[in-house]
């Protein structure tokens, strides 16, 4: 059976752990066929981020030309943008992009600053699906994001802003939260002792993706990629690739 195309639309990690290389990766794991468009160069590992560079804006676009005018693309996740052109490049292609996931990559998990709230901004209006982290929730609802009664405050106020659907998620808490067609929901899950967790938000984002593209509804997409982070979590929780927090397996 000819698999579905996922698009992903992400910055490159050179570690390998996060951004496009993750994201390809959870894609042949679970049975798509991945593409790509570049948005910026990073120079990272698992101790941080050392350089960024941005793809220039009419590279970007001709990369997206370049799928879509050959490819039928089932759904797409867009990871770093970097340059709020791109965001509104992906906003003025909405039609071309079916079950778009965004997953705002604001900060490494090193620490790093990879981008600034409003480079996402023109997404947040945009009927996407939302996946920020506690921390990348706070920055754009402009408040704290710890507890679990404040992810829920995040969420229904992120998906005010017109999203289809929000997650919150928890990240070492294991607990995310879900609000799809008015209803919220909180989604408990196993913690995996591991410092090895570099690239879980691209994973998350990227495996839920890919069932939207096999045709799973918001919440059991959800619930799967939330299973398959588990998994690639604890299969690579006795690795020790580099110095810092390494990659998940993510084909455990």
């Amino acid at each position: 059976m000819t698999p579905p195309v996922v698009l992903t639309i992400a910055g490159s990690d050179s570690g390998g752990g996060a951004g496009i290389q993750a994201d390809l990766k959870t894609f042949a794991a679970l049975g798509a066929y991945g593409t790509s468009v570049i948005t910026a160069i990073t120079a990272q590992n698992t101790l941080g981020v050392t350089a960024i560079h941005p793809v220039p804006i009419e590279v970007v676009e001709a990369q997206l030309d370049a799928v879509l005018c050959d490819f039928e693309v089932a759904a797409v996740k867009v990871g770093m943008i970097g340059d709020k052109a791109v965001a509104e490049l992906i906003r003025a292609r909405g039609s071309q992009l079916p079950n778009l996931v965004v997953d705002p990559v604001l900060v490494a998990t090193s620490g790093a600053r990879l981008a600034a709230a409003a480079a996402v901004e023109p997404l947040l209006a945009y009927g996407c699906i939302l996946t920020p982290n506690r921390q990348e929730a706070g920055a754009l609802t402009r408040s704290p994001v710890e507890t679990a009664g404040e992810m829920v405050s995040a969420a229904v106020r992120l998906a005010a802003g017109g999203a289809r659907a929000v997650v919150v998620t928890g990240s070492e808490l294991a607990t995310d939260v879900l609000w799809h067609d008015g209803v919220t929901t909180t989604l408990h899950g196993e913690p995996v002792d591991t410092i090895n967790n570099h690239g879980s938000g691209c994973t998350f984002s990227s495996a839920l993706a890919v069932r939207l593209a096999f045709g799973d509804s918001v919440p059991s997409a959800v619930s799967a990629a939330k299973k398959y982070v588990t998994a690639a979590l604890r299969g690579g929780s006795d690795w020790r690739l580099g110095a810092g927090p390494g990659p998940l397996n993510h084909f455990a």
